[in-house]
């Protein structure tokens, strides 16, 4: 009876679709942001344009519309590099193509970022036009550079990049989930009590699709509870700890390239999250390069405050290119930040261009350590021994993927050389814009 009532009624649509902000009334700036349909392309760069030893990808960018996952399985089986690394930059929107895009990328153990192709033929906020979409779907790799600052990959976009066997998302993207939202185009006057009965079933229906995807995908159940929590007319963007806890991006230190910074006093800077040893935490760091200051280039370093550790903390940086050659000291407490400031002569700093990686060391002397020093009635070469035996220190590296080109574009917007640069105030911590909150 049931499904003879159903028959009569005409339900003709019940599907997962597009984020409501994309159906409802949109500003000019997102009609600008994305193109209208799922767009993918190969791209290529500089020389570490997408890592150490990267300078080609693969984008996808725009909106899932109802027809991507053929034409993306069509792209991918012409493209014999399964390791190239896919880069999206996505609004979101049908959720059932996203499944399927999702599992067509984990049968090629794909490596998927978050990040936005600027493609170098198209001009300053074109795009999304009809001719760079042209040359976009032109065929052939397009010259082109990489940018995760507020890059992102939100609603249906999400299960996309978990079909990914190896994720990383950047401190400066956006990871965003949402619950989705049921659409029925509905033909006649069908009994109220019907429609909600069909409703609660194919929304059941849906919850149970998305639980075993992401679940298929090796993602903690964590996430789908979360996901069913968030409202479709907001977005949650997931913090770093949230990326870890759920094994979407479990890297103990994600980062950003070195990036241009086009202000007053411009500077190149670069953005961090470490995993606190202790407990689940991260925190955010943030290096900063100023023009060059009297033959020497103002560094500064800035880090949210450890509140698990206590004592005094020194952090001190040094090269692959100039091992001996040290940078840092004793950062100053500022509100919730630690900031230390001070410069590298060009040597060190050609050195720092020249290398791979910085290794950056940070040493926490215990608090009674002063007291037992006092106490300790050895030489002083033993004491120093002593000490450093009671401090805890941690050790990471970060990359200098970037820098070399960054620097250059800085130096091309510094002030003469008389003009002195600023220290640097507290990081801004970046915060990807996303655009969260459907019109009504």
């Amino acid at each position: 009876m049931f499904a003879r009532i159903l028959l009569r009624v005409v339900l003709l649509l019940a599907s997962l679709t597009f984020p409501g902000a994309l159906h409802a009334e949109q500003t000019a700036a997102e009609k600008a942001g994305f193109a209208p349909s799922l767009t993918i392309y190969l791209a290529r760069g500089a020389p570490g344009a997408c890592g150490p030893g990267c300078d080609r990808w693969i984008a996808i960018e725009g909106e899932i519309d109802a027809n991507a996952a053929p034409r993306i399985r069509r792209f991918l089986a012409g493209v014999k590099d399964t390791q190239r690394p896919i880069y999206l930059h996505s609004p979101g929107g049908n959720v059932e193509q996203s499944y399927v895009i999702g599992r067509l990328l984990r049968s090629r153990n794909a490596v998927a970022r978050v990040g936005q192709t600027i493609v170098s033929a198209c001009a300053a906020g074109t795009q999304v036009d009809a001719a760079c979409l042209k040359a976009k779907n032109a065929g052939g790799e397009i010259e082109a550079e990489l940018v995760t600052y507020r890059a992102m990959c939100n609603s249906a976009c999400t299960y996309v990049f978990l079909g990914a066997t190896s994720r990383e998302v950047a401190p400066d993207a956006a990871l965003a989930v949402h619950n989705s939202r049921l659409v029925f185009a509905i033909h006649g006057h069908p009994p109220e009590a019907l429609v909600a009965e069909f409703r609660r079933r194919q929304t059941a229906s849906a919850d149970h699709q998305r639980a075993a995807y992401i679940a298929a995908m090796g993602i903690g159940r964590e996430l789908d509870d979360l996901i069913r929590t968030v409202k479709f007319e907001n977005l949650h963007v997931l913090t770093r700890a949230e990326l870890d806890r759920f094994g979407i991006d479990t890297r103990p230190v994600a980062e950003t390239m070195w990036r241009l910074n086009k202000a007053t006093r411009p500077y190149i800077s670069k953005f961090a999250t470490l995993r606190n040893e202790i407990g689940p935490s991260f925190r955010t760091m943030e290096w900063r390069l100023y023009c060059d200051n009297k033959n020497r280039v103002p560094l500064m370093f800035a880090a949210e405050i450890d509140e698990t550790a206590s004592g005094q903390h020194t952090i001190m940086m040094t090269a692959d290119a100039a091992p001996t050659e040290e940078a840092g000291g004793r950062p100053v407490r500022s509100g919730k930040y630690e900031m230390w400031s001070g410069s590298l002569d060009f040597g060190t700093f050609r050195a720092m261009m020249a290398s791979r990686s910085l290794h950056v060391r940070e040493t926490t002397q215990k608090p009674d350590q002063t007291a037992d020093a006092a106490k300790a009635d050895v030489a002083k070469a033993d004491l120093a021994k002593a000490d450093l035996a009671k401090a805890d220190v941690a050790k990471f590296d970060i990359e200098t993927t970037g820098l070399s080109s960054a620097w250059t574009q800085l130096s091309e917007s510094c002030p003469p050389p008389a003009t002195s640069a600023p220290r640097g105030p507290s990081p801004a911590i970046p915060q990807p814009k996303v655009d969260a909150t459907p019109a009504p």
